[in-house]
């Protein structure tokens, strides 16, 4: 769009009457005092402004920190796992699921949240979501035994699968397009993408000065501050009329838990057993079963059209395989460094500091320099760094040292990271119609959180099988450090695949325009839903 249409001042319709939207008499039902609601129509009303007015800083700063409570949550209690298992009576194979159950809720969930944002209004739908994630904070810190734990992690999944679309949606809302939403996206990348790391150093400070449960505990005062601003200092965006596509989201998710379920199942009992068998039965006809549901919902949470984009598909599986490989890293790193290297709780969080700093750095970078060299080269390099960086992590040995073989490696993953995350979010929702922003941004999470938790699976499949091997062929003189970088190492090379895969979606599928970000729809006529006088909630594509 030329920049005569962007200086060009919009004319305020909103005193004309909408004839088309006056209600039928046949469909009116009157109210107490005097006010009506019709069950074919639906009045807009204009979108709630920020109560204390413009003030950018603090609306991003809001935004970014319900999304790093959110994203630090997967990671911040990695850290206290030893301690968990050790208070509540886990088993080493039921232990990964107080990770899996809020990853599965949370991103199995996503795509309903981000529709509930576009129906119901993105501020009060962020407020709803950061409470309950809030309430089943406090709930796990209070847990006395492993089931009330699993479940207040589910919930918390709910709640955060309820408020982390719609805070990337509020972006879009609250920040013009252009460089002014190109800094917002950067700062809310570097804190998304550094969230990881960034749990981890704060779940050790927790652990080793309070307890395990104050990495929940946490939460709590942080969603009450959350809750208590966002009317003040964020404004609402548009509600779109619509209708909840529970059918898509239950099949979803159930079938997303019981793949997951079916992999770790197998890593205990083997491919053979029969609930591993009927788990990933299960999930072939749940999963399948969403996909002819959504094909054929009047208003799914996953539009399938939205995958006939080439570079919008291509942004998916790049994340969902990035994810799937740093998922595992975390997980297993932050067991080889505690258990292998003698690291305290609070020194292993503090290891994982460079790591975070390098996506902060990188991520602004992305964002400064994407206009001028385009996101591709930002790509490539970032899945680059994360190959390299995985394929190092490999050569782990017993005899490493945090130096010679933590430190390096880590600090190139989260480079790669942080180059990727700014061209693939703005990549994934370039071009999308602003009733459907919610739904985009939902894909984009559940991508992460599904790939992550399903890689997860996956390497913990791989990690226990040559474990196993690994320890026969040792006996009777097994070295349990020998035994766990074994399998371990051989997760890593497995994730090497992931990151391949990353590798060559950047390389020849995604090929996103040069100044992606900067350019807007064709323009609307005046007064139409998603004129480019409105925020646009993505760049065109």
């Amino acid at each position: 769009m030329n920049a005569g249409v962007h200086s060009k001042p919009r004319q305020d319709f909103s005193a004309v009457p909408n004839f088309s939207a006056l209600p039928n008499p046949a469909t009116v039902a009157h109210l107490p005092g005097g006010t009506v609601a019709t069950s074919k129509t639906l009045t807009r009303s204009v979108p709630a402004q920020a109560r204390r007015g413009q003030h950018p800083g603090i609306s991003l700063a809001v935004i970014a920190t319900t999304q790093l409570m959110v994203v630090l949550d997967i990671t911040i209690v990695n850290i206290a796992l030893p301690h968990i298992s050790t208070a509540l009576k886990f088993t080493p194979t039921s232990l990964s699921w107080v990770l899996n159950a809020y990853t599965l809720t949370f991103g199995g969930l996503l795509l309903l949240g981000g529709r509930i944002g576009d129906i119901l209004g993105r501020r009060p739908t962020l407020i709803t979501g950061v409470l309950i994630f809030s309430c089943a904070s406090l709930l796990g810190g209070l847990a006395t035994s492993s089931w009330m734990l699993l479940s207040a992690r589910a919930l918390q999944g709910i709640g955060g699968a309820i408020a982390s679309p719609t805070a990337f949606a509020l972006i879009a809302t609250n920040f013009k397009e252009g460089p002014e939403r190109n800094r917002a996206f950067g700062v809310y990348s570097a804190v998304a993408g550094a969230g990881g790391a960034i749990g981890l150093l704060l779940g050790g400070v927790l652990t080793s000065w309070l307890s395990w449960r104050w990495v929940l505990f946490v939460n709590v005062p942080i969603g009450i501050a959350l809750a208590s601003l966002a009317p003040l200092y964020i404004n609402d965006s548009e509600r779109h009329p619509g209708r909840f596509d529970f059918p898509g989201a239950l099949t979803s998710t159930v079938g997303m838990a019981s793949l997951v379920y079916g992999f770790i199942r197998a890593a205990d009992k083997g491919w053979t057993d029969t609930w591993t068998l009927i788990s990933f039965a299960a999930s072939v006809v749940l999963l399948v079963s969403f996909l002819l549901i959504e094909s054929r919902t009047a208003q799914p949470i996953t539009p399938l059209h939205m995958f006939r984009n080439r570079n919008r598909s291509g942004a998916y599986v790049l994340m969902l395989c990035l994810a799937a490989a740093m998922f595992g890293i975390f997980f297993f790193m932050t067991q080889f460094i505690q258990d292998i290297l003698g690291f305290s709780p609070i020194r292993a969080g503090l290891g994982f500091l460079p790591m975070s700093l390098s996506i902060i750095v990188a991520a602004q970078i992305a964002a400064r320099f994407q206009t001028r060299f385009g996101a591709k080269p930002f790509m490539i390099l970032g899945t680059l760094l994360v190959s390299g960086g995985a394929y190092w992590i490999t050569k782990l040995d017993v005899h490493s040292t945090f130096a010679s073989g933590v430190l390096g490696p880590t600090m190139i993953f989260g480079f790669g990271m942080g180059f990727i995350f700014v061209p693939v979010m703005l990549t994934a929702v370039s071009g999308v119609a602003p009733q459907e922003t919610g739904s985009a941004t939902g894909l984009l999470n559940t991508t992460q959180q599904v790939g992550g938790s399903l890689g997860l699976a996956i390497l913990v499949t791989v990690f226990a099988t040559a474990q196993r091997n690994e320890a026969k062929a040792l006996f009777p003189h097994r070295d349990p450090n020998q035994v766990f970088v074994h399998g371990m190492t051989a997760a890593f090379q497995v994730s090497l695949v992931f990151t391949g895969i990353a590798l060559l979606m950047a390389l020849f599928v995604m090929k996103p325009p040069q100044r992606l970000g900067v350019s807007a729809p064709p323009a609307a006529p005046p007064g139409e839903e998603g004129s480019s006088s409105d925020p646009p909630h993505a760049a065109a594509a």
